[in-house]
């Protein structure tokens, strides 16, 4: 089974600065991927503005354009002009649930960077697999309270956890992972950074699995399609 997770910028193609459906789909589709977590997508709103509903549906989009035929859409910032935001998921597998868990924003911000309303989509496939697809704040207090969702939502079988955490391997705050989860990356025979896409300087995006799943190979290819490459990976369980 392959799996995918993206951060497709809105669809943003990188190197031309427009919504791009088919350099999205594309990318996916040269990637082989069964199954794709997307971070940054947007989803039709009621208050959507007439101009802006090319952004509207973007999973939809994608699915049908891979021929991945089943997918969700989770919202994380609802009602903005141009549509509701947050994260998506395209599988070749049929979805059995889904759900959009909401990650608690600080009650009291401690850092003056940027904040935003972030969620956890979960899915239950066919196969018995669960799925989470989630995309960190860029403040740390976002991010611990991230990572305390993650963990009250992951299982220990069969399980996977994907997407744009916002943080550096070696970022203490992923050790609780760590010690619950294999970082598909551990696979990856040198170095592979993600972001920026064109010339990455870190490594922020991940797929983690459960224990009882074997991770076959792993990569971050060297693919411009948005502002990061996708990340990788090939399991058995």
């Amino acid at each position: 089974m392959k799996i995918m997770s993206f951060n497709t910028q809105h669809c943003l193609n990188f190197l031309e600065q427009k919504i791009d459906y088919e350099c999205m789909a594309n990318a996916i589709l040269k990637c082989r991927a069964d199954i794709v977590g997307l971070n940054e997508m947007y989803g039709i709103s009621k208050n959507a503005s007439e101009n802006s509903q090319e952004l509207g549906e973007q999973v939809k989009i994608l699915s049908r354009l891979t021929g991945l035929k089943h997918h969700y859409f989770a919202r994380a910032i609802t009602d903005l002009p141009w549509g509701d935001y947050g994260n998506g998921f395209i599988s070749k597998y049929k979805i059995v649930s889904s759900e959009t868990i909401m990650i608690p924003d600080p009650i009291e911000k401690s850092s003056d960077g940027h904040y935003e309303t972030r969620c956890i989509l979960k899915v239950v496939l066919e196969n018995g697999l669960t799925v989470l697809v989630t995309h960190f704040g860029l403040c740390p207090d976002e991010q611990e309270n991230a990572v305390k969702t993650v963990l009250e939502n992951v299982k220990s079988e069969k399980c996977i956890l994907m997407g744009d955490f916002n943080v550096a391997p070696d970022n203490p705050l992923l050790k609780p992972i760590y010690e619950r989860m294999k970082d598909t990356a551990i696979l990856f025979n040198e170095e592979k950074l993600s972001w920026p896409s064109d010339k990455p300087k870190m490594k922020i995006d991940y797929i983690f699995v459960s224990p009882d799943i074997e991770i076959v190979n792993a990569d971050i290819p060297e693919l411009v399609a948005s502002d990061h490459r996708p990340h990788l990976t090939e399991i058995k369980y």
